[in-house]
């Protein structure tokens, strides 16, 4: 069954369940089973051993141990553990004072992290963790919904990080198409050029990001997400009570202290992000065989030991901060045990997400969807349409940006240079945009998962608000591929996406949403 249709049935349970039960642990696990009994073709026994085998290749393989995953793991750890100590000192309070001071409106709150995700574009992990733990304070004391926050969090990672090639995704995308122009004969064009050129191409990532400020800024509250906002503005729960305890939510768990500093909240995070970019420059010198120049860094970067190194030196930092405190109100056992807990439903995610996407690689999915597109008989011209939609697909059934990719660039590459070389690029940032943007709406997504993490935001609720954005930009990131196809001109066709995209951003606030929303009807 691998390789053939039957390939899609695991990413459709998981799917199916997610969006009758909204129980993400129980869906993942429906997945990984149906895969597994697939795979062993109903062999009970074999079945049980291939999800076992998923299991244990998370942290072992032939051997080996997977150190990249640990590192990611203990990260999410010592990311509980720093949030906890920012809470007990009173360093969120403190910035929460000082914050009221400074951003005088909700919707400032908003821009905050939106401007630090284009801020932060170094790596997508590191993106959507550090700027929850610098923008959740202000946020909640302006009464944003952590969906709301998550979703910018989302969408100013991924976005911004494939388009920034001084980047973990830029320097591994421009590696790729170094080989796949030598392979395609092209000359005159490096890797690095080939990527400048592309990213006006990448409609998605221009009109996700866009769509993201157009959202704050005209208050743009799609489907469930009204529901979101209205409560956190009329009652301030942040988090829906009838769902189960999201992750970083560890206010609860102790008792803050009353005269915090700013220091208490800034230090450890500025730890964190000089302790984790030093690291990811010194290991990116460390693996590079040619002449260490900035994109060879970022493409030989090790990101998760660089996360779980600034991550241990944050914690450590916050820590001491915490016992220079006289009279600490809870021990420090007590904070590090909240943060431990307040982490482990991302864990118990990420671990989920992994294993389904094992059994999902060994039942070849992708590789089933990539040959659809070799096989069919395609009209040039509309080839970057074609390919922005399988790879979004493709990313979507896998939760992989960068293993849609590996597979679809190559393809996309081939069929452009034995066909018309003048899609050549369009048609590989197609690729590049759909990947972004099946990423953005698969729940087993690494991106998603630590998004809704870092917001502190339950993750289904991040992936069923995020959704009818993620549509919204692609459907206009769609309208401009046409036209691209029609005109063979990537400027009209970026001009209709962007033209299209604020259309129906009108359309939405001005006739639908504005109308029932409690932030219009309170003008804040």
């Amino acid at each position: 069954m691998e390789g053939t249709v039957f390939s899609l049935i695991p990413p459709l349970i998981m799917l199916i369940l997610v969006l009758v039960t909204r129980k993400v642990l129980l869906s993942l696990g429906a997945g990984i089973i149906a895969g597994s009994l697939l795979i062993e073709q109903f062999d009970p026994v074999g079945a049980l051993q291939t999800t076992w085998s998923a299991f244990a290749e998370i942290f072992v393989v032939e051997g080996e141990i997977q150190q990249g995953s640990l590192f990611l793991l203990l990260f999410l750890l010592f990311l509980g553990m720093m949030g906890s100590f920012l809470a007990a000192s009173g360093g969120t309070k403190a910035f929460g004072r000082w914050a009221a001071k400074k951003v005088k409106t909700r919707k400032g709150a908003q821009f905050v992290p939106a401007v630090l995700g284009i801020i932060i574009f170094i790596d997508d992990y590191f993106n959507s963790l550090a700027v929850g733990q610098v923008a959740r304070p202000l946020s909640d004391r302006y009464n944003v919904s952590r969906a709301k926050l998550a979703y910018i969090i989302d969408s100013t990672s991924a976005p911004v990080t494939v388009i920034s090639p001084v980047s973990s995704w830029g320097a591994y995308i421009i590696g790729l198409l170094g080989s796949i122009i030598a392979a395609s004969q092209i000359t005159g064009l490096s890797g690095l050029e080939a990527f400048i050129q592309m990213i006006p191409m990448n409609l998605y990532a221009i009109a996700a990001i866009l769509l993201v400020f157009l959202s704050i800024q005209f208050r743009v509250n799609l489907g469930m997400m009204s529901a979101h906002e209205n409560r956190a503005i009329s009652t301030g729960e942040l988090l829906d009570p009838e769902r189960e305890r999201a992750p970083g939510d560890v206010n609860r768990d102790f008792v803050e202290h009353d005269h915090g500093k700013l220091y208490h909240l800034f230090l450890p995070i500025i730890v964190l992000l000089a302790g984790t970019v030093i690291a990811m420059i010194w290991t990116g010198i460390q693996h590079s065989s040619e002449s260490v120049t900035i994109l060879s860094i970022f493409s030989n970067t090790d990101v998760n030991f660089s996360l779980f190194a600034g991550g241990l030196a944050s914690v450590v930092t916050a820590m001491t901060l915490y016992m220079m405190i006289s009279q600490p109100k809870s021990s420090v056992f007590q904070v590090l045990s909240a943060g431990i807990r307040s982490m482990l439903p991302a864990i118990y995610i990420l671990i989920f997400a992994w294993m389904i996407g094992t059994i999902i690689d060994q039942m070849q999915t992708g590789v089933f969807l990539a040959g659809l597109v070799e096989q069919s008989s395609l009209n040039p011209s509309f080839l970057p349409l074609i390919m922005f939609m399988v790879a979004g697909i493709m990313a979507f059934a896998t939760g992989t940006s960068w293993g849609t990719f590996g597979m679809m660039l190559p393809i996309a590459g081939e069929i452009a240079a034995n066909t018309d070389v003048s899609v050549f690029l369009p048609s590989l940032a197609a690729v590049l945009a759909g990947s972004v943007f099946g990423d953005h709406c698969s729940p087993i997504s690494d991106t998603t998962i630590l998004s809704s993490t870092g917001a502190g935001a339950n993750h289904i609720d991040h992936v069923l608000t995020q959704l009818p954005y993620a549509l919204t930009a692609a459907i206009s990131a769609l309208a401009g591929y046409i036209v691209i196809g029609f005109s063979g001109s990537w400027i009209l066709g970026l001009f209709v996406t962007l033209l299209v995209l604020s259309g129906l951003t009108w359309l939405i606030s001005s006739r639908f949403m504005n109308k029932k929303s409690y932030e219009n009807q309170m003008n804040i």
